[in-house]
């Protein structure tokens, strides 16, 4: 039996400017017709009025649900904590499997509105008491820097692209054709035409002042713009006038890339100072013993992740970041060709991929960033796919991170040899 069932309770279906609100008795009637709030004062206050006419109609203290919509909910959220004690936010994933249980097909608010307040009313669900405003101006921060790097991403790609009409094999110049160096020749002379026209003194010494490198690098440097200038002259699109596109991306690259920086040091002055609670800040030092997670890494897990107490296990927190494997089973047939669920926080799965990649690597000096994570690799790629060994990876990332931040002990790197045999005595 679900811990409301014999309660007064409302279910609100939120959405940006306004919200429709249904309260249903303790005995499962409907209270009153359902009705509109708009998202301002007398809107809220409206809200508690009904609600605690309610509550004093029908002798019963009230349980609130609402949907988890974006940032929608929780400025209505905060506001009835302040006069209710029961306010719960539930997943949109268990409102949306149950809205169209019935025959008929209606999606719309009043019904929608009706349905939150059966779900938490008669159903066993997980739901959320709190929002944390720590976590959240963290993982706004840095969803903000992800969504940034996307778009200059997108701008680069557009770049790239344009170069390769007019001045085609420009990539074989630079290691990094996005380049500050790179992007500077471009700005000031974005065709072929205009590098080789230009004075070869004013190229070297915008080639000398954005990459600080020797006079040697510098005239290889330039050979090389004139001898591809000129092939692309002649095997280019003559579209001059798409070099108007290019200084655009370009200025939209710098601009990003401002942005970028300027937002990765609000991250790091929010983490140093005192603002954030101490739980935030010792798991993301905790998460930075871990090789492969770095300090960026490591914030933008405790960030998606929130409060760690929410996952019991190891295998709940591997689900919340949607990595566990789906399953595609009916009567005798089992599918073999199971791919991830992905259905939890694509950026904390960006994450832990990021990590995964990372602890497989080799340093400069040949050793392992993790010798122990990169011998269980190799030793998966006997049997399995490399995307598929990388999964195996990204899951025991999952795991060591569960195990840090639960036992909160940094990590120590461990033969599973010499753990095994650990346990064991433990146990013994």
């Amino acid at each position: 039996m679900a811990a409301f069932t014999y309660n007064l309770t409302i279910g609100i279906d939120v959405s940006a400017e306004f919200s429709y609100i249904a309260i249903i008795e303790p005995n499962g009637n409907v209270y009153k017709k359902v009705f509109k709030i708009n998202h301002d004062l007398k809107g809220f206050n409206y809200l508690v009025q009904e609600i605690k006419k309610a509550e004093k109609d029908l002798s019963s203290k009230p349980a609130i649900f609402m949907e988890s919509t974006g940032v929608y909910h929780i400025a209505l959220f905060h506001y009835l904590k302040k006069f209710f004690n029961d306010v719960f936010i539930i997943n949109p994933l268990i409102t949306n499997s149950n809205k169209n249980s019935s025959i008929r097909k209606v999606k719309n608010d009043k019904k929608d509105a009706i349905s939150i307040a059966h779900i938490g009313k008669f159903q066993n669900i997980k739901y959320s008491t709190d929002i944390d405003l720590d976590y959240y101006l963290l993982k706004s921060l840095v969803r903000e820097y992800y969504k940034l790097r996307d778009d200059c991403s997108q701008y680069k790609k557009r770049l790239s692209a344009d170069l390769r009409v007019i001045f085609p094999n420009y990539n074989t110049i630079f290691r990094n054709s996005n380049s500050k160096t790179s992007l500077a020749i471009l700005n000031k002379y974005p065709s072929p035409l205009l590098i080789v026209k230009a004075p070869k003194d004013n190229i070297i010494d915008l080639l000398r002042d954005n990459a600080r490198r020797s006079n040697e690098w510098c005239e290889n440097i330039y050979l090389k713009l004139i001898s591809v200038a000129e092939e692309a002259m002649a095997i280019g699109v003559d579209l001059d006038k798409l070099s108007i596109k290019i200084r655009a991306n370009i200025s939209l690259i710098k601009a990003i890339n401002l942005e970028i920086k300027s937002l990765l040091e609000s991250i790091n002055n929010l983490i140093d100072s005192d603002e954030l609670n101490s739980d935030i800040k010792e798991n993301i030092s905790l998460l930075k013993t871990i090789p492969g997670i770095g300090i960026l890494t490591a914030i933008t897990l405790v960030a998606e992740i929130g409060d760690f107490r929410r996952f019991k296990t190891s295998k709940h927190l591997v689900a919340f970041l949607g990595i566990d494997p789906s399953i595609n089973e009916s009567g005798n047939f089992k599918g073999s060709r199971n791919s991830l669920s992905k259905r939890g926080s694509s950026i904390g799965r960006r994450a832990i991929y990021t990590a995964a990649l990372s602890s497989i690597g080799i340093k400069r000096n040949g050793e392992a960033n993790n010798e122990i994570i990169l011998e269980y690799y190799k030793d998966k790629l006997k049997t399995k796919k490399p995307k598929v060994a990388l999964g195996a990876i990204m899951h025991k990332m999952v795991r060591y991170i569960f195990s840090v931040i639960k036992n909160k002990r940094p990590y120590e790197e461990r033969h599973p040899k010499i753990h095994c045999r650990m346990y064991l005595n433990h146990t013994a």
